[in-house]
This record gives C-alpha cells, structure tokens and sequence, in this order.
C-alpha cells in the first residue's frame, strides 16, 4: 500500500509539477548563487582591471581583499548554493518530494552557511582577512573567518545528510529497483562533498587555536596538504554536477535518449573512488613531500580522464545518434540537426567543448616537468577559468533556463530563450579571451596572485602588459554575461508568463543493456574509495606529524 501511494506521488509530481515548499527551498538557494555571482562578478571585473593596470583601486579596498572575496563568493557561494538548490530540486522530482525532516535539514544547512558567509566575509571586508581562497598558513585571519567557515562545512553537511536520508526512505520502499539517475548523481556529489571536507574540517580546527593565539606554531606542511585534499575534490565537484546535466537533461532537451545507464553510473562510481587522491599534484613543487606520493597522487589525477573519455564518447554518441534520426547526413552534416537556437542545449555544449581544452591543461598541471613551467603563472589561473568559468558555469547556465521555469511554475519565452542564447555567446567569448590571455602570459612568466607591477619597468614584465589588456576586455564582457544572467533568472522566477514547464529527464534507448544491481551497493563504493584514501595520504600524512617540521607563527603580510 505504502509504495502505491508512493509511485502515485511520483506520477502526480511529474503531472502537478514540484511540490511548492520544495520550489521555495531550492529557489532561495539558486538565488543566493546568483547574488553571489553578480557580487563575485563585479569583484572580479575590478580585479582584471587593476591586474592589467587600467583601474587604481582605492585606498580602503587592496588587490588581495578583492582577490580573497572573490574566491570565497564564486568559488564557494556560488556553487555550493547552486549545486544543493539544483540537487535537491532533482530529489524532489524523482522521488516524489522531499520528506518533511529532509526538507527541514536543508532549510538549517541554508541557515548555516548564511551565517558562515556572513562571518566570512566581514572580516574580508575589514581587511582581516585578506588570505585568498587558500586561506592556509603561515597567513592568518581574523579567527571569526574560520568560524565562518566551520558554519559552512556544517551546513554542507547537513544538506548532503538530509540526500542520503531521502535516497535511503526511496530505497526502502522501492527494494529492488535502481536508484533514478539523477538522484544516483547527488549521491555520489553529496558522498563527495561530506568525506572530501572532512581533510580541511580538520585544517580549520587546527588554525583556530593557532589564529586565536591558543597555540604559538602550525605544521604548514600538514595544513597546506589537507586543504588541497579538499581543493582537488572540490573541483571535480563542480565537474560531476555539471556531467548530471550532460547525460541527464540534454539527451532529452535534443529530442535523444541516454547513452547507457550502466556506463553512467560506473562513470559516477569511478569519479568518486578517484576523486580525492590527487591533491598533491597542487603540491608538485612543495619540499618535505616525497617523489613516489606526489606520483601516486599525479596517477590518480589522470586517472579522472579514464571516465572524463567515457563521458565524451557516451555525449558524442548521444549526439549523433539523435541528430542521424532527424535526417543528418554525412560525416559531420548530422551537427546542424542539433538544437543550436535553444540556449538549454547551447550552453552545456558549449561547455562541453571547452573541457577539451580545459582537460588537456590539467594533464599539463598533473606533470611534474610541465608543471615545473606554469606553476605559480597565471596559466594556472587559465585553466581554472576555463574548467569551472567555461565548462562548469556555462552548464548551469543553461540548466537554468528550464529549471527556474520549472520550480517557478512559469516557462521560457522566445525572447528570453534568445537573450540567453546572447548571454551565451558573450560568456564564452568573454572567458575565452581572459583564459588565452592568462595562459598565454603564464607561460611568459607572468605570476598569479599578484597585482599589477612592472616591476620598475622591467622589459620582461612590460611585454605583458597587451595580454592584460585582453585579460581587461574579457573581463568586462564577463561581467555583461553576468549582468544578462542575474537579469534572466530573476525574470524566469518572478515575471515570466506562468505555465507549466517539464523537468526534461532522458530515459535509457529501447534496447539498453539492464544495468546491474551492485551499482547500488554505496557501502561497499564507500569502502572502496576510503581504501583508495588511505593509499594516497595515511603514510605522508603520518611522516608529515611524526617528522613535523619546525611550525610557523602567523603571519600578516596586508
């Protein structure tokens, strides 16, 4: 009786659309990362412009405090918010609306790291906190900057608890079936979000008593190691979230069908049992480390290609498939069957085709010769631009186009549809420019992190100054995009006409292969990944404690 009434749910939320407290949940999530992107946008453009020397900031706001905030509001506001308010909009779909205590969880999460970005970012704008997105020693902040971050990581946690319950309470009444895949996304997102913040959970608890004053000396080593156990797998966060989208959602926005859902879930498995070793190929060039670990570590990075292939090879398939169906001919002619006026598809693909880039600079920054070339360049800062500016925004992005429309009760007009399609185009170009231009001046020597110098006028440092100048004008085309976007999704949530819109989830081909059950087994994935875990850090991280190094004090350097 109980799974009747479920499997009605299910049918009356794909007829009825989602459940009202479940649209409110997600759409203040989706705000917050939409404020935080027209804040962090406006940050970054003052940040290019003062980097290529054609804006003086003012005395009270320095380089590094609008570098810092920055950081902080893109790279942590902007997607942890949008991740959760698109994940959980997907549970509510698929496993007919959320349960009363997951919803309540995830509203406590939203109220948590509200309060952890509020104590965050005060202490940046007083400039006592100016530590960039690293935040790790021998710099300290302001200890109420990482008390802002210990709410952040709380409310993190609660969000991804409050998945695993609803996924669980699913499993329950529904033995013996698969997962929706969507939802099998989020699980593996939110497992990697709970055990890859655990390193720098521990990070921050020691910086704390040594930011307070309690303690005199931190082992550097140690904390710049668990923080990039967490940076890596942040990363690939990101990148899992935007590859739900690509074999969930633009299979069917294409008129298509899923690739294979057996490949799909192994592609998800693998990422999380690869994930987070990997984050000492960030510490290529750190002393203290020793070679054969940092190659380990360097193996697992390129490992993540193995599924990343996958990915590509399952898309491309998808693609042609469909658009053969719909009377492409040829070798390449099936590409002009493909949607390309409809900003849904448009945006993810163009994200698509910038991780080709964006990938081949990560096997340059996993190598340890190359490496030793572009590390500490703005070639590095590049390549982050594309992979997360390009690859990973640009899909949510286009994601929005139809879920805001969806969790609104509204739909996407020709105009708006055209509008995005311009944001579109204006974004790529945007970002393209500034990440050529970064990594082109990168391999010229140009630092990261540092403002604009010419250091005394020096020859080398002046034959920068015209890829700056692009970095400017790809900057300000960014922050058009960015204006478009914040525009377009505040319309599509408030004054679009109201309607009823689809949440577009492709089902597997006709003939698909049954994907098998132990896919469902997370304990023994879990196991699995925390096996792989302690290969690549228990014995560096034993000799890092055992044989610390002399600690540091901290340092102001602002």
């Amino acid at each position: 009786m109980e799974t009747a009434v479920k499997n009605f749910k299910e049918k009356t939320s794909n007829v009825f659309g989602i459940n009202p407290q479940d649209a409110l949940l997600s759409k203040s999530y989706l705000l917050v990362a939409f404020a935080a992107l027209l804040l962090g946008g406006t940050l970054g453009l003052l940040q290019g412009l003062n980097r290529a020397g054609l804006l003086e900031l003012p005395r009270w706001l320095n380089y590094y405090q609008v570098l810092t905030a920055h950081g902080l509001l893109l790279v942590l506001v902007l997607t942890a918010f949008f991740t959760i308010g698109y994940f959980y909009a997907g549970l509510s779909h698929n496993l007919g609306g959320l349960l009363p205590k997951v919803r309540k969880m995830a509203w406590i999460g939203f109220t948590l790291k509200m309060i952890g970005f509020v104590l965050a970012v005060i202490p940046i704008l007083m400039n006592n906190a100016t530590v960039m997105y690293t935040f790790y020693p021998p710099m300290a902040a302001s200890p109420i900057f990482y008390f802002g971050l210990v709410f952040i990581v709380l409310g993190v946690w609660m969000c991804a608890f409050g998945s695993f319950i609803q996924v669980a309470n699913w499993r329950k009444n529904n033995k013996g079936k698969h997962v929706p895949i969507l939802s099998y996304f989020a699980t593996g997102v939110f497992v990697l979000l709970f055990f890859g913040s655990i390193p720098v959970t521990i990070e921050v608890l020691m910086i704390i008593p040594w930011a307070i004053g309690w303690v005199e000396t931190i082992n550097v080593m140690l904390t710049r190691t668990l923080f990039w156990a967490f940076g890596h797998t942040l990363v690939n966060i990101w990148y899992l979230t935007a590859v739900s989208a690509w074999y969930v959602i633009v299979p069917k926005i294409i008129g298509g069908r899923r690739f294979s859902d057996t490949l799909t879930r192994v592609v998800i498995i693998l990422l999380v049992i690869m994930n987070i070793p990997g984050g000492f190929h960030h510490q290529i060039i750190d002393p203290g480390i020793h070679e054969s670990v940092k190659f380990l570590h360097v193996f697992m990075s390129l490992a993540i290609a193995f599924p990343s292939l996958m990915t590509a090879y399952a898309m491309f398939a998808t693609f042609e498939r469909t658009a053969r169906k719909k009377g492409g001919k040829g070798l390449f002619g099936w590409f002009k069957k493909l949607p390309w006026g409809d900003v849904r598809f448009l945006a993810p693909m163009l994200a698509m085709i910038a991780f080709i880039p964006g990938g081949a600079g990560g096997i340059v920054q996993s190598t340890n010769q190359l490496n030793q070339v572009v590390h500490n360049t703005m070639w590095v800062v590049g390549h982050f631009h594309i992979t997360v500016g390009i690859s990973v925004v640009l899909t949510f992005f286009g994601i929005c186009y139809w879920l805001i429309p969806y969790i609104s009760k509204r739909v996407l007009t020709p105009a708006m549809n055209k509008l995005g399609v311009a944001t579109t185009i204006i974004w790529t170009v945007g970002m393209s420019l500034m990440a050529f231009a970064m990594h082109w001046v990168g391999l010229l020597g140009s630092p990261r992190r540092t403002s604009y110098t010419t250091y005394m006028d020096h020859a080398t440092a002046l034959s920068w100054d015209p890829y700056l100048f692009f970095l400017a004008i790809g900057g300000t085309l960014l922050m058009v995009g960015v204006i478009l976007q914040v525009y377009a999704v505040v319309h599509m949530m408030f004054f679009a006409p109201k309607g009823e819109t689809e949440f577009p989830i492709a089902d597997e081909e006709d003939n698909a292969t049954p994907t098998p059950y132990w896919t469902e087994k997370w304990g023994r994935i879990i196991v699995i990944m925390l096996i792989v875990v302690a290969m690549g850090y228990v014995i560096p991280v034993v000799d890092m404690i055992v044989n610390a190094p002399p600690g540091s004090p901290p340092f102001r350097t602002w």
